[in-house]
């Protein structure tokens, strides 16, 4: 399926027309993000959790402690809303009352399981470490018995999925056209600086090729 299906919780109440079902869309901006926040309810009160995540296939991967109150309470099955957002630019417009950003963001909805399979699990530490910096797994040591299980994986099925995208100029009132004020996009974007060693480290080891090179998104197979 090339798109998700649209349902009540997915459909765009505000401008709808930016509005996206796209997967390809959807698992280019998951791919991209390195923070999500998650949302869920626990005895009727509200929480709003960041963390780390990867996208594998079809699921999205987050993990944490043992001790996580958060990924104890997601791992019973509860319904839960993913957000992942990424700001591409700030719009400036004539009036004040305009100004916008140009964004790119993902709304899941679901319910986390946990993830027990041992196989499954070392899979989805390899895609968060790879989503975080592709190439670096295969250069460290592997998580060993214990550290896997002090780890707590839950998995969010990408069934209930989708985008809001802002692109282009300002969008002013007609008369305010005529107003002489600057007006137009501040491009953003994310860049690494040059990797600093750690002080511990011997000065024979010299930074690898995607620490030096470093770019975001990172250029990998659709998984």
């Amino acid at each position: 399926m090339n798109k998700f299906p649209q349902t009540a919780r997915t459909t765009l109440k505000r401008l709808p027309y930016r509005g996206s079902y796209d997967r390809e869309l959807i698992n280019q901006i998951l791919d991209e993000g390195f923070v999500c926040h998650v949302g869920f309810a626990v005895d009727g009160q509200p929480f709003v959790i960041p963390t780390g995540y990867a996208r594998l296939g079809d699921k999205v991967f987050i993990h944490g402690s043992q001790a996580s109150r958060m990924l104890r309470t997601l791992g019973k099955g509860i319904e839960v809303c993913l957000t992942v957002t990424l700001i591409d630019g700030l719009v400036l417009a004539r009036s004040a009352f305009h100004h916008s950003m140009n964004y790119r963001s993902v709304v899941v909805f679901g319910r986390a399981t946990m993830v027990d399979d041992p196989e499954e699990k070392i899979a989805a530490l390899r895609a968060l470490s790879e989503h975080m910096i592709s190439g670096r797994w295969d250069d460290v040591r592997e998580p060993n018995k214990r550290e896997v299980q002090l780890t707590t994986v839950l998995a969010l099925s990408l069934n209930e999925a989708s985008a809001k995208v802002r692109t282009g100029p300002p969008l002013d009132d007609e008369e305010d056209y005529e107003l002489s004020v600057w007006a137009g996009v501040i491009p953003l974007r994310m860049v690494a600086d040059a990797p600093i060693g750690d002080a511990r480290l011997p000065t024979n080891i010299d930074p690898p090729p995607y620490a030096l090179f470093y770019e975001r998104p990172p250029q990998k197979p659709d998984l």
